[in-house]
């Protein structure tokens, strides 16, 4: 017999048909290795939350359990999804049929569903063989057939298969290259396509924007901001975490802590929990400092018995009370030495061109720019369209087609690449940063790694152990406290964790701030150049942004990211009105067209009066046009004004400030052309 009222028991029957997955006490290690210890966490149907924490902390494990890979199971507690319910997993490592196409591979995803259209195919040809009872039974067959290959998409396939691709950046160009000869960003935008495209009721994405430009990732936290699906996302893109999750799972030292909100909101109350666990950690030494004083001063005494009562009570406080202390976020409180000081002119490009296959592939054109001292320029485009390629252009690093770069004086430059070639494997951290400080400080050395999450005996680590992300993290730390006064950073977050991007934006704020102080007290002055898609990054750095389109044309724009989107916005809701405007305009020619017809038809009817009325005489070039010419000329303007009004409501055509110029001159001509033809059309009727 149920021991809960009736109503509590409708609540916790409601709550738990609502979980598609619950995890209770889960461990999960390595040998003496613990990865996950006591967690915790339910996710509801339709419920999209992120998981954040730093690299090697156990995201991806937690996410490979649940979805249960290579038979990996919990040492203890439960995994429990609900009955029925399919599971999604992006694999880092897809295995994908090599030998088809890129189409034919995404489509593989729908083989049932070929299936099911290759049986209708053979009922509709056995329905045409029957008759009577038969037929009765195969019509039944082919509803119950038919119904099912509704549920699995229906003939709608091929469009659901090329929005996924070409929202994840894939061309129609690319849909008949083998699954061999693509790149390696190429094939994990083909596996994260082909995993949305089976739309699990669970879906768990492991950083999925890796190969993603800014595009992609739009296309991405749209289609997942409407997914009616459950999806768990590990993420470093704090913009798409921001926009499509409702809770946050924070993975630190085994355990899981839960967040509600966006990322955000996340940032404020994971703030919060740390000043508590910072406060009760300094308590805990306190206490330990306190106890060992007295145990040190009594335990050779007449008060030993006692203090070691007190030594074993506290070596069970140790062991199963005492915190471990919080990881320190603030990087901003780090003495980071001043840039020295460059001209005020730093960069200067004129002109610049280049190409690729002989002018085919155009990456930019005439470009012209100059960064100032303090600038703050964000180069954002599709993939391939060339940023990589202009930074090592406008740094001499490699030659353009035509153009002249200029580095000002005392400039500089650090430039971190996406590899890291300069690291001497047998070198530790420590050894590594201390050569790159001024004056060679290993205090500083030590204060730095420490803000960069290298703690204790990390920082002693040798290079050559250390992970794709930690390296990037070294390197990071060694050109922001270096004697750089230009930084260009290529895509410096895409090895990086959530918190480790959190540190560099913080880093490079202090780098880039107004230059203050003198001596040792100076701060700031730098300039920095950041090629990313890490959306949030680049509106937190940078005050303009160049933007290439990937066809040789570049756009300068001043402001951050959110200012560019509102920009665009701008531009898309007066290009609606402009178009909505024009076709008002064509309607209103069309009617006064038809009018202009009724006139004259009415005219026509009058012709059946014994004498007409003298016309005064007119004279002009136009008086000798015939009636039907007149009018034929007269709707020919129309047509091309109401053609040039639709190029005129078109945001590219406002790129081209030439071909703007021309289309209103021809608008203007037109527009003077038609005022006599309408005033002569008038005067005959």
């Amino acid at each position: 017999m149920c021991c809960l009222p009736c109503h509590k028991r409708d609540l916790a029957l409601r709550y738990l048909s609502m979980a598609i997955l619950s995890v209770a006490n889960l461990r999960f290690g390595y040998g003496d290795h613990i990865v996950l210890d006591g967690t915790n966490m339910t996710l509801e149907h339709g419920e999209h939350v992120g998981m954040v924490g730093r690299n090697g902390q156990g995201k991806s494990t937690l996410m490979k359990l649940i979805a249960g890979l290579g038979n990996m199971k919990p040492d203890e507690g439960q995994i429990q999804l609900n009955r029925g319910s399919t599971v999604g997993y992006l694999h880092q490592d897809p295995i994908l049929n090599l030998e088809l196409t890129l189409r034919e591979e995404a489509q593989s995803v729908f083989a049932e569903l070929e299936k099911l259209h290759a049986q209708l195919d053979v009922i509709s040809h056995k329905m045409a063989e029957v008759d009577g009872e038969e037929l009765d039974k195969l019509l039944k067959h082919y509803e119950q057939v038919e119904h099912l290959m509704q549920a699995a998409g229906g003939y709608a396939v091929d469009h659901q298969i090329e929005q996924a691709l070409h929202g994840l950046g894939m061309g129609d160009d690319t849909f008949n290259i083998k699954v061999k000869d693509l790149s390696g960003g190429q094939r994990g935008r083909l596996a994260l396509a082909k995993l949305l495209l089976t739309k699990p009721d669970l879906l768990l994405l492991d950083e999925p924007t890796n190969h993603l430009d800014i595009e992609g990732r739009i296309w991405l936290e749209e289609y997942l901001s409407s997914y009616s699906g459950a999806v768990i996302l590990i993420s470093h893109d704090r913009w798409l975490l921001d926009k499509v999750v409702s809770k946050i799972y924070e993975v630190e030292i085994g355990r899981v802590f839960e967040y509600p909100g966006n990322y955000h909101k996340f940032t404020e109350l994971r703030a919060e929990r740390r000043l508590v666990a910072q406060r009760v950690y300094e308590k805990q030494q306190d206490k330990i400092r306190q106890e060992k004083n007295f145990i040190d001063r009594f335990k050779a005494g007449q008060r030993a018995k006692q203090a070691r009562g007190r030594e074993n009570r506290l070596e069970r406080y140790i062991a199963n009370e005492l915190t471990d202390r919080p990881i320190e976020l603030d990087v901003m409180s780090l003495q980071l030495p001043a840039p020295p000081r460059s001209s005020d002119q730093v960069l200067s490009v004129e002109n610049l061109c280049k190409s690729y296959d002989n002018g085919k592939k155009n990456l930019f054109d005439t470009l012209n720019l100059i960064v100032r001292r303090g600038d703050r320029v964000g180069i954002i485009g599709p993939n391939g369209a060339g940023k990589s390629t202009l930074v090592r252009c406008m740094l001499g690093e490699q030659d353009a087609d035509s153009g002249e770069t200029k580095i000002g004086s005392q400039v500089l430059v650090g430039h971190f690449k996406q590899t890291h070639d300069d690291m001497q494997p047998e070198k530790t951290i420590i050894e590594y940063l201390t050569k790159r400080m001024p004056n060679e400080s290993g205090q500083l050395a030590r204060d730095l790694a420490g803000a960069f999450m290298f703690s204790g005996q990390d920082q002693d680590k040798k290079l050559g152990m250390l992970s794709g992300g930690e390296r990037s993290r070294v390197a990071l730390a060694a050109m922001l406290a270096g004697t750089h006064n230009l930084l260009v950073l290529d895509e410096p977050t895409n090895h990086l964790d959530v918190l480790s991007a959190e540190r560099l934006e913080a880093a490079a704020q202090l780098f880039t701030a107004e230059s203050s102080g003198w001596g040792e007290q100076a701060k700031g002055g730098g300039t920095l150049i950041l090629i990313s898609h890490d959306r949030w990054l680049l509106d937190t750095l940078v005050n303009q942004l160049l933007i290439l389109d990937g066809h040789g044309g570049v756009t300068h724009f001043w402001g951050n990211y959110s200012q560019y989107i509102e920009a665009q916005n701008e531009i898309k809701k007066q290009s609606n009105l402009k178009i909505e405007e024009s076709a008002k305009r064509e309607q209103a020619n069309k009617s006064k067209v038809k009018s202009k017809q009724a006139q004259k038809a009415k005219s026509q009817k009058k012709q059946n009066t014994p004498k007409a009325q003298p016309q005064p005489k007119r004279s002009g070039a136009l008086t000798k046009i015939s009636q039907s010419k007149l009018e034929a000329r007269i709707m020919q303007i129309e047509n091309e004004v109401a053609e040039l009004d639709t190029q005129l409501a078109d945001p590219e055509t406002y790129k081209d400030h030439k071909r703007f110029i021309k289309l209103q001159e021809q608008h203007e001509k037109l527009t003077n052309e038609l005022g006599p033809l309408e005033e002569e059309w008038a005067a005959r009727g």
